[in-house]
């Protein structure tokens, strides 16, 4: 059985570095196989196959279509996730170069999904080789590594769906996502949020004769956004947000008045607020009261590339871990033996830790190659070192998480 006195860091350094030229490869091979939420199946594919030349212990692909590997066989389930969706390319004149075709150089690869968050299923893959190729394996864990699906479309279902169909449910579980360079250890939540309200049409030449629904919408809006200003604040997480993301109206033509209109929310729900204070907080506002709007949570349902529908209510949970806390101080422990001293802090984004810590109850952190700045950016970038920098510590974590929790 490994121990902490058996992790030769120099040694996991040169292993890692090593699969430098694999890691890159297989990257590339990523970006190019392309795939936004629901259309992930090049994908999946390729990782299980990267993952059994590997020797991972055992592959499969979930009723949803994420991509599973185990390497190992212990009792005590340590997951690496990362999802494998992007989103879009938006508009290709402010690309460089070509999304998918990417480019590579000594010291980066360029493409669609390099930093959010292709690299980080491609480090995880590549740990669970590192572990075993130093004997870091043994029957306490097994090393599980999840590239999944949808995330960009509804962040976490994938892991309600192997959670709460498929019984799979780690001890605790790092997220690869982007880090910059640091141990992230909270994020706030989210949800979407509808309001909607109602009007009454007419020929716009005589527009008194009705009642505008976007008017009224209008004096709502503002009191959305005076809104933000007054939220609640955690000192760790940061303040909670609300912003109006999009507006929809309903009218008979251009020549008319407005019968309907309605607005999408992106609500951050800092440490302490709830879905249900969120929602009341917008039904308060004067103007909703007024116009008597409808203020409601929306719900996610979507058919997934294997033909499996599935879906949950937009809410995503705020989730925080001390940097005390035993599965924290395993990625912190590791950070100093590899790099130095590590920077803990947390993400301003939500990830797939939102059904796992948030929902679940299921320790979770992140550390992950690439840097925020470059998600749903255009010329996205990933950096070669980051790949091996990654590997090599989670190659290392599950021993030391192990000995530090051991009885």
């Amino acid at each position: 059985m490994a121990t902490i006195a058996d992790i030769d860091y120099d040694r996991v350094t040169q292993v890692a570095e090593g699969y430098r030229a694999d890691m890159s490869a297989f990257l590339r091979a990523l970006i190019k196989n392309k795939g936004t939420s629901c259309q992930e199946e090049a994908k999946a594919r390729l990782i299980v196959a990267e993952m059994d030349k590997l020797g991972y212990t055992k592959t499969r692909i979930d009723g949803l279509g994420s991509a599973i590997g185990y390497m190992g066989s212990g009792p005590r389930l340590i997951a690496f996730d990362g999802h494998i969706d992007t989103v879009g390319v938006g508009n290709i004149a402010n690309w460089t170069f070509d999304p998918f075709e990417g480019f590579e150089d000594d010291e980066l690869i360029g493409g669609r999904g390099g930093s959010d968050q292709l690299g980080g299923v491609v480090s995880a893959v590549y740990g669970g080789a590192i572990a075993r190729d130093l004997g870091l394996l043994d029957e306490r864990f097994t090393y599980l590594v999840t590239g999944t699906v949808q995330e960009e479309d509804c962040d976490g279902l994938c892991w309600l769906y192997l959670i709460e169909e498929e019984g799979v449910k780690p001890e605790f579980v790092v997220s690869t996502e982007s880090t910059d360079h640091g141990i992230y250890r909270g994020q706030r939540g989210r949800m979407e949020i509808r309001v909607e309200v109602d009007g009454v049409s007419c020929h716009g030449s005589a527009p008194e004769r009705g009642d505008n629904a976007i008017y009224k919408m209008a004096e709502i809006l503002l009191e959305i956004r005076d809104l933000n200003d007054h939220l609640k604040v955690d000192d760790f997480l940061g303040k909670g947000t609300v912003t109006t993301s999009e507006i929809f109206f309903t009218s008979p033509s251009r020549c008319a008045v407005a019968d309907s209109c309605a607005i999408s929310l992106d609500r951050r729900l800092t440490l302490g607020e709830t879905w249900q204070s969120a929602i009341a907080e917008i039904e308060a506002l004067p103007s909703v009261k007024k116009w008597g709007a409808r203020v409601s949570m929306y719900d996610y349902k979507a058919t997934a590339w294997t033909g499996k529908e599935y879906g949950q209510e937009c809410f995503f949970p705020t989730w925080v871990n001390e940097e005390s806390d035993p599965h924290v101080a395993a990625l912190v422990e590791a950070h100093r033996g590899l790099f130095g001293e590590p920077r803990v802090e947390k993400w301003i984004f939500s990830t797939n830790l939102v059904a796992t810590a948030g929902r679940h109850g299921i320790p979770g952190v992140g550390f992950g190659p690439g840097k925020e700045a470059q998600a749903h950016a255009p010329n996205e970038l990933q950096w070669k070192d980051d790949l091996v920098r990654c590997a090599a510590l989670y190659a290392v974590v599950p021993t030391i998480y192990c000995e530090r929790t051991a009885g």
